[in-house]
């Protein structure tokens, strides 16, 4: 899993909890819909932290408690 498949998977997991939608998940944000469904397509692969951030705060959730996590301690090597 890259980082990229592990913050897709992070966010999914939270929405599954929470039994959200990516569009109640922007309108908490303040991002639009399109952003979320962007960030959750695994065929895109940009990433910004800018973003993560922004979903977080619509979550109440600071970065520690998002990456704090199996999933990100699991990740496979990006350099080889």
């Amino acid at each position: 899993m890259n980082v990229k498949q592990a913050v897709v998977a992070r966010f999914q997991e939270i929405m599954k909890e929470r039994e959200m939608k990516p569009n109640e998940l922007a309108n908490l944000s303040d991002v639009t819909p399109s952003t979320v469904y962007s960030m959750l397509d695994e065929r895109r692969m940009e990433l910004s932290i800018n973003v993560i951030k922004k979903l977080c705060d619509g979550l109440d959730m600071t970065l520690g408690e998002f990456f704090n996590t199996a999933l990100f301690d699991e990740l496979e090597q990006e350099i080889k």
